[in-house]
């Protein structure tokens, strides 16, 4: 008997997805057990890659680990074990730029099992009881949040997230040199968040895309109503799955043009140290396989990364077209850049913005550090 442990996370579109896929898996191969554990969803984002590719055989991971991670030679790359056929397939159908954000260096590091990126959701039934319009621009959003119909994922990580956007907004394409964006571009775009959480309940500032869908799912509060960016979860966009239905759609319009949100989502990677690589990676093309992610997956609760399964019709019957109507903004999303030390500028930048979020510092100089920070990740010999 093979056994292969994986770690996903801790929600039902991240692990009780791959377990639903692993056990099909196992049905298929006798000879072989899959045991999942799970982690938070901010040990997600920062977990150290090293201590899990020690204990596990699959990790499910999000881009920005993947420089550093193949640096370190943490994981297997796929060229070396898959078909060039089916890495073509995953290319051709990627959702947004998912799949080439877990490539480095030529290769491919991980399979974009999942794909997600900042999104709008609004409850239906507060929109009609309270007679509220759809807000198209970003001035139409700020009215809405000051008669007190918004919230929005002012969590410290989403609040860095969202600064990339509003300085591509501003003419700055993020990342293009070795800045994020000029020091005033980013201050303003930190500025306008903070404009928008300043209408907002301080409970935003804590909430994650978890929780921020968790209560607007589940709240009889008119604040509740609307959320102009988050993390899309489709899982809220399914009958019976919250209290309160949850509808989905692309953002709105700021500086004329339509808001670009910060790519999210994840893959599945094989640890380097796995003893038994030949069937880790089997199942990684499983589970990543358009049959896999149109069925059994999403009806796992996953969030599929194959593009066929964002336009196949049951997908989207069963998830109130969240996946039609959510796809261009996912296409259009930015994609984090990637360098080894990337992730040690994320995890020093993202206090720093939400403390300016909060209004406990100037926007002005959360731009210069945060800018100073990039240059100083940027220049990490790794």
């Amino acid at each position: 008997m093979i056994t292969l442990r994986g770690i996903a996370w801790n929600h039902t579109r991240g692990f009780t997805s791959m377990v639903a896929a692993g056990q099909r898996f196992e049905e298929l191969h006798p000879d072989v057990s899959l045991v999942w554990e799970k982690r938070s969803l901010q040990a997600f984002a920062d977990a150290s890659m090293a201590q899990l590719a020690d204990r596990f055989d699959l990790i499910i991971m999000d881009h920005p680990h993947t420089a550093l991670a193949a640096t370190e030679g943490l994981l297997l790359p796929y060229e070396d074990w898959l078909p060039t056929e089916f890495l073509a397939d995953q290319a051709a159908n990627s959702v947004g730029g998912s799949h080439e954000s877990y490539r480095f260096k030529g290769n491919q590091w991980t399979l974009a099992t999942d794909a997600a990126t900042p999104i709008s959701t609004w409850r239906p039934d507060l929109m009609v009881k309270h007679q509220l319009t759809l807000p198209q621009t970003w001035e139409e959003v700020m009215e809405l949040a000051r008669l007190g119909f918004v919230t929005v994922s002012a969590f410290p990580i989403d609040v860095l997230m969202h600064s990339y956007m509003f300085s591509a907004a501003l003419g700055q394409q993020p990342f293009a040199g070795a800045a994020i964006a000029p020091d005033e571009a980013l201050a303003q775009a930190l500025t306008e968040l903070r404009r928008l959480v300043e209408r907002c309940d301080p409970a935003c500032l804590g909430r994650n895309p978890i929780r921020t869908h968790e209560w607007m799912a589940q709240a009889d509060d008119p604040r509740a109503a609307y959320c102009p960016f988050a993390y899309g979860y489709s899982n809220y966009s399914r009958p019976r799955y919250a209290r309160y239905l949850l509808k989905a759609g692309g953002l709105v319009t700021f500086n004329g043009q339509r808001l670009r949100s910060t790519l999210g989502g994840a893959g599945v990677a094989v640890s380097a140290q796995t003893r038994h690589p030949r069937t880790a990676m089997d199942f990684a093309a499983f589970a990543a396989s358009p049959e896999t992610q149109q069925g059994i997956y999403f009806q796992g609760g996953g969030q599929p990364g194959h593009r066929t399964a964002w336009l196949d019709d049951a997908v989207n019957a069963a998830s109130t077209n969240f996946f039609r109507d959510t796809l261009p903004t996912l296409d259009e999303a930015l994609v984090r850049p990637q360098f080894p030390g990337y992730m040690a500028f994320q995890d020093a930048g993202t206090p720093v913005a939400h403390d300016c979020i909060a209004g406990k510092t100037k926007p002005a100089d959360a731009a210069r550090e945060l800018n100073q920070l990039y240059r100083t990740a940027l220049a990490q010999k790794i």
